[in-house]
């Protein structure tokens, strides 16, 4: 790892910065830098978890598939960020229950299962890292089960559109990833909501006019 990827590593995860000088030297010489193009799989369901990997650019998409194929978009994890699924399976010495795939170009630093644990063990400020993000993934997750649970598939697109800004470029195969459900009926959602004068749909572009009117469809 040189000067430059360190740099960027410690500026993202500062629970790194004061790591005592052996263990500093153990991350230099053992952590791998790693680059990955926009769609490639970085873990697959039920694989073996080797390592901890720490986003610099790029981000990661973590998905669950179902048995009759359709995917559940858990979470995201973005620069400074760090997997809780890998973390579990690290600690627990399981394998991953989902799927990472990598969105734009990305780049990452990534640990060992060793020294990972070593980390762990004896440098309180990143263990201490690691466990406040499970609270918080935790947190998302159980926002998650609530809306796939108790929240009509229409309420969903809405909060959905609404919390990705005035114009939003996206597939509809893109909104029924994050939404656990297909295409079609995406599509419809969406037709219908342009039919009510809502929104405009264009070539991979959402465009929402009626605010008020989709904050309702999704209250």
């Amino acid at each position: 790892m040189n000067d430059l990827i360190k740099a960027q590593l410690l500026a993202l995860f500062p629970s790194l910065r004061d790591l005592p000088a052996e263990l500093m030297r153990r991350l230099e010489q053992e952590a791998v830098y790693i680059e990955a193009p926009a769609g490639t799989v970085l873990f697959e369901s039920s694989s073996p978890c080797q390592a901890f990997p720490m986003p610099l650019t790029g981000s990661v998409r973590v998905v669950r598939t179902g048995a009759n194929g359709r995917e559940l978009q858990l979470y995201r994890v973005s620069p400074g960020e760090s997997c809780i699924i890998t973390s579990s399976c690290l600690l627990g010495q399981n394998a991953y229950p989902a799927r990472g795939i990598a969105e734009g170009m990305l780049t990452a630093v990534v640990l060992p299962r060793a020294l990972f644990s070593l980390l762990i063990e004896q440098h309180p400020p990143f263990r201490a890292y690691v466990f406040n993000l499970f609270g918080e993934r935790l947190a998302d997750l159980m926002q998650l089960v609530e809306e796939v649970a108790f929240h009509k598939l229409d309420q969903r697109l809405a909060a959905l559109l609404l919390n990705k800004g005035e114009i939003i470029h996206v597939t509809h195969q893109g909104l029924a990833d994050e939404l656990g459900s297909v295409r079609e009926i995406v599509s419809r959602l969406l037709k219908s909501f342009q039919d009510q004068g809502m929104l405009e749909l264009g070539r991979e572009q959402v465009r929402i006019i009626d605010t008020k009117a989709l904050r309702k469809v999704a209250m």
